[in-house]
């Protein structure tokens, strides 16, 4: 019963450490304002294979000035952990 306790205890702890990977890109001056626009790229085959592509450019728009994060959610790490790493995604934010 411990065993079983600590396995669960730890796997809820890297599903917390790990949603908190992510990467973060300022163009320009980075955001200006308020404007967030949020999209999902969706990955097959153990992350091998994109399923869509997320266009950055098009989601900032013609603002000259923005960031662009990139990270797992609680979300994306559940899918990817109950189709056994074969589907998976990622967050895509661009703030302008």
């Amino acid at each position: 019963m411990l065993r079983r306790c600590i396995a669960v205890v730890l796997m809820l702890a890297i599903l917390l450490v790990t949603g908190c990977a992510g990467h973060i890109h300022k163009v320009g001056n980075g955001p200006q304002g308020n404007d967030v626009v949020v999209a999902r790229q969706w990955y097959v085959l153990f992350g091998l294979v994109p399923a869509n592509r997320v266009d950055t450019n098009a989601m900032a728009g013609t603002a000259t000035d923005y960031e662009i994060r990139t990270g797992y959610t609680v979300f994306d790490l559940c899918v990817t952990y109950f189709t056994c790493y074969f589907i998976g995604s990622r967050k895509v934010i661009v703030r302008k």
